[in-house]
């Protein structure tokens, strides 16, 4: 029964993207049949090729055999066109048109059990293209089937599009759930969210009630004084025992009391009253935050979504690069039942795909050399979430050869990311940590799937921007596993509200293991810094005034005074962070700072308190980090540097005239000096007479290909470091490991090509 559901969701996804892809293929073709410029048709028609190809391998993974074949053949008149073996017509048109349509037709009937049997028509459509991408020229003729069933010309146009709920079936006239865009459902969070600081407000309120409340207290007690000295004034003046002379002052002495009389009887009526609203007040409170977290909670369950969402995506993509890479890996996902904020899954997507993509490529190997080592020829892959509280854990392990010191150490080296003495001060783990620094791979070639070292770095900042941490564990020979740490949501946390000097700041709580007093005799001076002992370890004891550089006056501290401190963990390390006061734990409602201010050491956010105050919220990480920097031992200073170095000189090596005009102009348009060469024996001629910083060579050019051109670089002494860049349509596995191989520097695909790719791969190597 799952398994039917799960394929009913599938087919139900399937009908929407399809009709997004016939939709984008109808547009497309219109587009390409008013074009009149060669380059501009030549993009409309990669453009409509890919939307033909996207769409049969969306069908190809649901089954969905007549979409499939039609697309197939669709596609092979797209790419006869592309490699312009055929040339377009009027009658052409008329038939991708018809092709089209027919997608549209297939897609109702998709799932309710009456496809798999081609109509006449299709099979008829699918002959015609195959005959127009063989080179023959196109009649189409009206079948009989269509003119006699067909209502009219309406029949052959696209179907209206419905919303498909998951789990399929037509709509009905009333259903338990409908379908809403995203974009009308996201303001309504946004909107909820911002009631956080109304909740806020009202708890203000109250405090600020209670806070009143306890001042007339306070002048109860006093009045509690001084009362039985009023008695006895009011009784000497009452036996009238002063002087005749004073009467005045003892009629002005009895209007005092009398005043003294009414006044507390004034401010006691004034105080039962507040007392009252107090209570009323904390009943609203009550309930308005009773409500208001309902509703919040409610609002974010609707656009919360299961792990699988993001997960399903991953099967395939381990079975294509792996089959692509010679390898057999396998994927086990548990616990994907675990629901986070949709606005987490999107930016997580890229980071979990970068994650699994390096374990096939740098982690599994190949099942010849998995047998060498006594392992399963299949390797494997696991991904396990679960929910911690207001978090949720993500796993990702691998079985492969795990992390190799060696190479990470090497690569920081080559790149300048360490210096040697620093590198030589590092244990094994703090080496391997390195690979989340910008430029690290341990990768022997630059290709569209790895060996940029930009990855990693990437998948850690996306994770700290979120809020999360990340981890590893590396095992040689063994495999290596990452630990992804969460929340459930992206608008709400709790947070301790410190004081520092006189600024407020607030330490999210899942990073705060404990608040404590530190006595001053118990801090001792280990290496030149300031340490407390705490569950047995030694931990750092860094003044948050002096991170944060804040400046003012602090409190005068007395040995033996007891100051308030905080135990912050992230990043797998742990550090007390002394500050002035603590001033409690609460929700906190997290606003952006802006991209302006995106990347400001130490913050991480924004938050409104209930008093109307504006309040950065500090990012442990980066304290961890800034702490190694602070207490005397070093201080870093940013200092503006101008790099001035000459124009470096870059050998384009292609034949086609149309993409050497296109990448010469990319690399010219990015400040480099290019030279061009028609194919390989040209281009190895003008390397023997001139002086170039790098080749960037198509692989299939006549006479001598970019193959056997990088091993003649490779060969020559004088040129045997040269970088070689090869960008090529050459995608299979064999071709990308004889790149390998040959010593290429960087293989580019050009279906996966766009110039910022380019640009980003020449950077790196030059």
């Amino acid at each position: 029964m799952a398994d039917k559901d799960f394929s009913e969701k599938l087919l139900a996804m399937f009908k929407v993207e399809a009709q997004e892809h016939v939709a984008a293929l109808s547009s497309g073709l219109v587009e390409l049949e008013k074009e009149t410029s060669a380059e501009k048709r030549e993009a409309s028609i990669e453009v409509v090729y890919r939307e033909a190809h996207s769409l049969k391998g969306a069908a190809r993974s649901v089954n969905v055999r007549e979409i499939e074949t039609l697309c197939q053949a669709l596609e092979g008149v797209l790419a006869a066109l592309k490699r312009q073996e055929i040339t377009s017509s009027p009658e052409l048109f008329d038939l991708l048109h018809r092709a089209v349509d027919s997608l549209g037709l297939l897609l109702p009937s998709i799932g309710d059990g009456s496809t798999g049997a081609r109509s006449p028509r299709d099979t008829d459509i699918i002959g015609l293209l195959k005959s127009a991408a063989a080179g023959a020229k196109v009649h189409l003729l009206e079948n009989k089937e269509t003119t006699d069933n067909d209502a009219g010309p309406q029949a052959e146009s696209l179907p209206v599009r419905q919303e498909i709920e998951p789990g399929g079936g037509a709509p009905a006239a009333a259903t338990e759930t409908i379908r809403v865009s995203i974009a009308k459902l996201t303001p309504l969070l946004l909107q909820a969210e911002e009631l956080v600081s109304a909740k806020l407000a009202a708890s203000q309120r109250a405090a600020d009630i209670r806070e009143v409340n306890s001042s007339l207290t306070e002048w109860s007690k006093q009045w509690a004084r001084v009362s039985p000295e009023v008695r006895k004034q009011r009784r000497l003046i009452e036996r009238k025992e002063q002087p005749d002379g004073d009467k005045k002052a003892a009629q002005r002495s009895a209007r005092v009391l009398e005043f003294l009389d009414w006044n507390t009887a004034y401010i006691q009526a004034l105080e039962s009253k507040l007392q009252e609203l107090a209570k009323y007040i904390e009943l609203d409170q009550y309930s308005l935050d009773r409500m208001l977290d309902n509703l919040l909670e409610s609002t974010k369950r609707v656009l919360m979504l299961p792990l699988s969402s993001l997960l399903e995506i991953l099967p395939k993509l381990v079975r294509d690069l792996s089959r692509d890479q010679g390898k057999q890996v396998e994927l086990v996902i548990s616990g994907d039942d675990v629901e986070v904020d949709r606005r987490i899954l999107e930016e997580m997507k890229d980071p979990l795909i970068h994650l699994a993509r390096n374990c096939i490529d740098h982690g599994i190997e190949k099942p010849a050399e998995r047998k060498r080592k006594s392992k399963p020829p299949t390797g494997l892959i696991t991904i396990t979430t679960a929910r911690r509280n207001s978090h949720v854990e993500i796993t990702i392990s691998d079985d492969g050869a795990g992390l190799a010191t060696a190479r990470v150490r090497e690569a920081c080296l080559k790149r300048g990311i360490i210096g040697r003495d620093e590198m030589g001060k590092l244990n094994e783990h703090e080496v391997l940590s390195l690979i989340f620094r910008s430029g690290v791979s341990t990768s022997s070639i630059i290709t569209d799937i790895s060996g940029r070292g930009l990855g990693l770095a990437i998948v850690r900042e996306k994770v700290e921007k979120l809020g999360g941490e990340i981890t590893f564990e590396s095992r040689p020979g063994a495999g290596t596993e990452f630990h992804i740490r969460l929340p459930l949501t992206m608008a709400t946390f709790r947070g301790v509200v410190a004081r520092v000097i006189e600024r407020l700041f607030i330490l999210p709580t899942v990073n705060v293991e404990r608040v404590i007093r530190v006595n001053t005799t118990d801090i001792k001076t280990v290496e030149n810094r300031e340490t407390i002992s705490t569950d047995g370890q030694v931990v750092a004891l860094i003044r948050l005034a002096e991170i944060l550089d804040v400046k003012g006056q602090s409190a005068v501290v007395n040995p033996g005074d007891a100051l308030p401190a905080v135990i912050l963990g992230a990043g797998g390390k742990r550090i007390a962070l002394l500050v002035d006061e603590i001033l409690g734990e609460q929700d906190v409602l997290v606003k952006s700072i802006g991209p302006q201010l995106a990347r400001v050491p130490n913050i991480s956010g924004a938050a409104i308190l209930g008093n109307g105050k504006v309040v950065p919220i500090l990012n442990p990480i980066d304290l961890v980090k800034s702490a190694a920097f602070a207490g005397g031992a070093a201080k870093i200073s940013l200092a503006a540097e101008t790099i001035k170095r000459k124009r470096q000189a870059v050998l384009v090596v292609e034949d086609s005239i149309t993409a050497r005009t296109l990448l010469k102009n990319i690399l010219e348009g990015a400040a480099y000096d290019v030279t061009t060469a028609v194919d390989g024996i040209d281009g190895f001629t003008q390397l023997r007479s001139g002086v170039f910083d790098m080749v960037v060579s198509d692989v299939d050019m006549p006479r001598m290909n970019g193959f056997d051109l990088t091993v003649k670089i490779r060969a020559d002494k004088k040129l045997a470091e040269l970088p070689v860049v090869l960008v090529t349509a050459l995608d299979s596995r064999e071709d990308r490991e004889r790149g390998i191989d040959v010593g290429a520097s960087a293989y580019i695909v050009k279906s996966s090509f766009d110039q910022s790719n380019l640009l980003e791969v020449i950077r790196r190597l030059i």
